[in-house]
């Protein structure tokens, strides 16, 4: 089974809380932000296109964690209680808080005041391009499958998936190598 990848949003998400006039308490904010370049670890740059995101926005029953954490839902697509839209800055959303959850009240009084300004999705690539340019690896996120998106404390990679993410580099580096390799041989076999 493919592991499920969880990217950062680096850029000011602008993420808050309010009141609507239905008086519905919500988090909002952008949670992925377009083409906005990520360094994963040094040299290995990652962009998240507009497209990437489509087939999930209709497909899928998308969650809104806190902090990635599963036993902490906030919302979700199924219910309507997360709703999200693409648009040409990023993946924007809204949720709305459930006042008879404690943990869902103290994450929206976090984010109200303050405390929780970051973001990050979970989600599994499925189409990526990869591109060398000297010393630096760009990574273009063509597809994915979203899990969930979550307001986060600190929204960083965690050391495994920066681990997962250097072995899809270090592949495409190698079959780059190997093909550069080939190249070089057909040259001087033809030559």
């Amino acid at each position: 089974m493919i592991p499920i990848k969880k990217r950062t949003s680096f850029m000011e998400t602008e993420f808050r809380a309010d009141v609507t006039e239905q008086d519905e308490l919500i988090v909002e904010g952008y949670f992925i932000r377009f083409n906005s370049e990520t360094e994963l670890y040094p040299g290995v740059f990652e962009q998240v296109s507009p497209e990437s995101v489509e087939d999930s926005l209709k497909n899928e029953d998308i969650r809104s964690l806190f902090n990635h954490d599963d036993n902490l839902v906030l919302g979700r697509t199924g219910n309507n209680t997360l709703k999200l839209r693409k648009d040409e800055q990023g993946l924007y959303g809204q949720v709305i808080i459930n006042r008879d959850d404690s943990e869902a009240m103290n994450a929206y009084a976090r984010i109200k005041r303050g405390d929780v300004v970051g973001c990050s999705f979970g989600f599994m690539p499925i189409e990526q391009d990869y591109e060398e340019v000297g010393e630096r690896t760009n990574i273009k996120i063509r597809k994915m499958r979203l899990f969930e998106v979550s307001p986060c404390v600190f929204p960083a990679y965690p050391q495994t998936e920066i681990s997962a993410r250097k072995t899809d580099v270090e592949k495409f580096r190698k079959e780059q190598l190997e093909n550069k390799k080939k190249e070089l041989k057909e040259r001087l076999n033809n030559g």
